[in-house]
């Protein structure tokens, strides 16, 4: 008989977990913004709160993968805690992550339950000039402009994302399977190249991808990096379904939105 590629393998990879745990260097330009609490306290599902400080984070990478094409990766999400008997959990709560490739975005949903998407993600640098961005479904997201004007220190450090793992129900429009499994993210990023840029964030009209919502009060950094980083998921356990569905949306496209608004490309 031929080779039948979809039979049953012996030995079962987890090409995701593999990926995220090793250490890939990119060039990623991030920006870090004070916004409205009660915006955060509106996009947390429980039983994460709000951190000490409104923050807000956008990342726009390009990573290059040995062997693969270059692809886009972004990520955009606030500061928050989960809070248990044994303490106080501090880390980020991401709510809209495109990606430029099927491949990147599958793993991390499947395998982590990150809150991805397909979209172009760009950063580039010319000379000391930086653009970068995000588009998706003919919508520009946001933008970024800047210049280069000093040199950092290089750093490592740890951080954590708090993911949640779902599989919405085949039988009916807002419920779940079971309840959801709420995840931690530990990741490992360092920095060889880390430097400030001058500049400006512009977060437009997108229907579909509203992070305008969370506006800018006030810039805390802007900065440029050539970094890598490492990530292992850690399972909490399961939280309340009831809890989370009314934030599923978060993580699908209705597209009835479409019918008005925004500057469309």
């Amino acid at each position: 008989m031929a080779q039948v590629r979809y039979g049953a393998k012996a030995v079962q990879r987890s090409r995701e977990i593999e990926a995220t745990a090793a250490e890939i260097w990119s060039t990623a330009v991030t920006a870090v913004w004070e916004t409205d609490p009660d915006a955060i306290a509106a996009v947390l599902p429980p039983p994460l709160s709000p951190a000490a400080e409104p923050l807000v984070r956008l990342t726009l990478t390009s990573v290059t993968m040995p062997g693969y094409p270059t692809f886009g990766a972004g990520w955009f999400g606030v500061a928050a805690r989960h809070v248990t008997e044994a303490g106080v959990v501090e880390g980020e709560y991401p709510i809209f992550m495109p990606m430029t490739t099927e491949q990147s975005v599958l793993g991390g949903r499947d395998t982590y339950g990150e809150p991805k998407k397909i979209g172009d993600v760009w950063a580039r640098r010319e000379g000391d000039e930086i653009d970068a961005g995000i588009a998706r479904m003919g919508f520009t997201v946001c933008e970024v402009h800047g210049r280069v004007t000093g040199a950092r220190e290089p750093y490592e450090k740890s951080k954590r994302d708090f993911w949640f793992k779902c599989s919405p129900s085949a039988e009916g429009p807002g419920e779940l399977d079971q309840d959801p499994l709420l995840v931690y993210g530990e990741k490992t990023e360092k920095a060889r190249v880390h430097e400030t840029v001058e500049g400006e964030v512009i977060l437009k009209e997108a229907p579909l991808d509203p992070i305008c919502d969370l506006a800018i009060v006030r810039m805390v950094d802007l900065n440029w990096t050539e970094r890598a980083s490492t990530q292992v998921g850690r399972i909490v356990g399961p939280v309340a379904r009831d809890g989370l569905v009314p934030f599923l949306h978060q993580r699908y496209d209705d597209l009835s939105v479409l019918g008005g608004g925004g500057d469309r490309d």
